[in-house]
C-alpha cells in the first residue's frame, strides 16, 4: 500500500488541504479498491466533524457547495503562482467556496475572479491542480463515489449498507458521513420535503436483451425531459431535479398538478415534460427553455399518507400509484415478460416522439442512488462519422493526452462544421493512439495553450442520443450525449456524414 499521508495542521488550526490532496494523489496511484479505502478512511479519521461534508465533496468531485458556475475557462484566467508551502485548511477552502458560490449579481465575474486569484495564491501547485479538477469537473483520481462510501463505513465502523440507506434517505453522502463519524445513529426514514437520490437506470441494446437481466418487468415510456421528484406535505410543496437542486419556483404548472393530487402527503418520483400546442412531445433543449409549459408524468411513488414505500416491489408500488395519482400524470406502461411485445410496446413510444423506454424488474424495491440491473433503459442509439477538428490537452490521469475532441460535420466545398465536443469513451490506449495520431496532423502551436487544431482528416464514429439546436456551433445544431465508438481508418474525411444528415436527426 502506498505511504499514508499524516494530518497536516495549519498554525491557525484544522487540517490543511494538502492532506487531502496528498491522500487524493495517493488514491490515484493505486488500482486496488481495498487500498483506495484504506487511504481515504485514514483521512476521514483525521478530519473534523464539521469538515466532514467539506472533505467528501472535494474527494468525489462534487463540493457541497453544488456547481459555481467555474470552469476551465475562468481558472485559466485566474491562475496565479504557486505558494512554496501550504497554509489553507480544509475549513477555510469550503468557506472560501461558500462565499464563491453566493456571489452574483451585476460585477460578479470581477468579484468571483478576484477571490478564485487569492485562494489560489495560497496554495501548492499540487492544491492549485486538485482545486481546478473539482471546480472544472475533471475529478479522475479513482475516489468514486461508492468507494468513498466504503471508506466512511469503514472509517466510523458502521455496516456500508446502513450508510448507504442513510445516504440516499438523506440525499447526501456528506450528511450521512458526518452523522455516522460522530457516533449517531443512521436509522433514518423517509421523510417528504428532503429530497432523496434518484434511482439510477443501466443501459441495454434491446428490449429483449433487458428482460433477460429483469425478469418480469413494468416496460415504460422514457421521456426526453427533467427528472423531476415532487415532495407534498400539506399545503407545502417542493419539486427536486436529478441532482437535488430544489426549483419548485420555476415549474408552477407541476407544483398545481401536485395541489389536484387527492393526498396531503406524497413523495413522487417522473419526469417534467414540455408539451407543443398539439400536445406533442419537445426536445429536451425546448423543454428546459423556460418558454414551454410543463406537465410532469410519474412513474413511481415512494411515499404516501406517512406509509414509506421504497422497500416494497415495484409492483406494489405501481398499484398504489394508479390509486393515487390520475391517470393523465401517470405513464404509459406495460407489465410483461414477452419480449415480443415489449418491442411493439417501445417502437410505438419512439413513434410518439420519445426517446425509447425503460424496463424495470416487478420485483425491485426502489434502491435510491444506485445504478443496475433492476432498472434499464434502451432507447435507439444513432452513430455519425464525423472528422477531428481539434483536440485539448487533458487533465488530471489525461495530463500529456489530447482528449476532448472538437468533431465536424461535412459541409459545403469541403469545408467541415462544428458540431460538438466529447472525451468520453476514449481507453487508455486509444488517447496514446490518439494524441499521436492528431500530433502528426497538427496546425501550428495550441490555442490558448490548449486548444491543438489539426488537419481534417481522421475519421472518428460517434454514438449519440439525439441532436438539439444550438447558437453555440456555425451549424446551428449540438450533439447530445456523444462517446467515441472507435476510429474509422477505412473512410476519407470526404466520406464523413454531412451537416445535413446530421440536422435531419432534429
Amino acid at each position: 500500500m502506498p505511504p499514508r499521508p499524516s494530518a497536516q495542521v495549519s498554525l491557525n488550526g484544522g487540517v490543511e488541504y494538502i492532506t487531502l490532496v496528498e491522500a487524493a494523489q495517493h488514491v490515484a496511484a493505486t488500482s486496488k479498491r481495498s487500498e483506495k479505502t484504506a487511504l481515504i478512511a485514514a483521512l476521514l479519521r483525521q478530519v473534523a466533524p464539521a469538515e466532514v461534508r467539506a472533505v467528501i465533496g472535494l474527494l468525489v468531485g462534487e463540493p457541497r457547495q453544488g456547481r459555481m458556475g467555474v470552469g476551465w475557462a475562468r481558472l485559466r484566467d485566474a491562475r496565479v503562482a504557486a505558494a512554496a508551502a501550504p497554509s489553507m485548511t480544509i475549513g477555510e477552502l469550503d468557506d472560501a467556496l461558500t462565499v464563491l458560490a453566493a456571489t452574483g449579481g451585476q460585477g460578479s465575474q470581477a468579484d468571483r475572479e478576484q477571490q478564485l486569484v487569492h485562494a489560489l495564491g495560497r496554495m501548492t501547485a499540487d492544491e492549485q491542480a486538485h482545486l481546478a479538477r473539482v471546480l472544472g469537473g475533471e475529478m479522475r483520481q479513482g475516489a468514486q463515489l461508492g468507494v468513498v462510501t466504503d471508506a466512511v463505513a469503514k472509517a466510523a465502523g458502521v455496516p456500508a449498507a446502513d450508510l448507504r440507506r442513510a445516504a440516499m434517505l438523506l440525499g447526501d453522502l456528506g450528511a450521512a458521513a458526518a452523522l455516522a463519524l460522530a457516533g449517531e445513529p443512521l436509522g433514518v426514514g423517509l421523510s417528504p420535503l428532503i429530497g432523496v437520490q434518484p434511482m439510477l437506470a443501466g443501459t441495454s441494446a434491446s428490449v429483449a436483451d433487458a428482460l433477460l437481466l429483469t425478469g418480469p418487468a413494468s416496460v415504460e415510456w422514457k421521456l426526453d425531459g427533467a427528472r423531476v421528484q415532487v415532495h407534498r406535505r400539506g399545503g407545502e410543496v417542493r419539486v427536486y431535479t436529478r441532482s437535488l437542486h430544489e426549483i419548485g419556483a420555476r415549474v408552477p404548472e407541476v407544483l398545481q398538478a401536485a395541489m389536484a393530487i387527492p393526498h396531503d402527503e406524497f413523495v413522487l418520483d417522473g419526469e417534467a415534460l414540455g408539451l407543443d400546442a398539439d400536445g406533442h412531445p419537445l426536445k429536451f433543449q425546448d423543454t428546459m427553455s423556460g418558454r414551454s409549459v410543463l406537465r410532469p408524468f410519474f412513474f413511481d411513488v415512494l411515499h404516501v399518507d406517512g406509509r414509506s414505500l421504497i422497500d416494497e416491489p415495484l409492483q406494489v408500488r405501481k398499484s398504489v400509484l394508479a390509486q393515487a395519482v390520475p391517470s393523465h400524470l401517470r405513464l404509459p406502461t406495460l407489465d410483461t415478460s414477452d419480449a415480443g411485445e415489449a418491442e411493439r410496446f417501445a417502437a410505438a413510444a419512439v413513434a410518439a416522439g420519445h426517446e425509447g423506454v425503460m424496463v424495470k424488474s416487478l420485483d425491485s424495491p426502489y434502491q435510491a442512488g444506485r445504478r443496475g440491473a433492476a432498472w434499464r433503459k434502451v432507447k435507439p442509439v444513432h452513430t455519425l462519422d464525423l472528422v477531428v477538428l481539434a483536440a485539448e490537452w487533458g487533465h488530471g490521469r489525461r495530463t500529456g493526452r489530447l482528449s476532448n475532441l472538437h468533431l465536424g460535420a461535412r459541409g459545403d466545398e469541403g469545408s467541415f462544421v462544428m458540431v460538438g465536443k466529447t472525451f468520453k469513451g476514449l481507453t487508455d490506449e486509444l488517447l496514446r493512439w490518439q494524441t499521436e495520431a492528431l500530433l502528426a496532423r497538427a496546425i501550428g502551436a495550441p490555442e490558448a495553450g490548449y486548444i491543438q487544431h489539426v488537419r481534417p482528416e481522421l475519421v472518428v464514429e460517434i454514438a449519440i442520443d439525439g441532436v438539439q439546436r444550438s447558437v453555440r456551433y456555425p451549424g446551428g445544431v449540438a450533439l447530445r450525449f456523444a462517446r467515441v465508438r472507435g476510429y474509422r481508418p477505412d473512410k476519407s474525411a470526404a466520406e464523413a456524414d454531412t451537416i445535413e444528415m446530421v440536422r435531419s436527426l432534429l
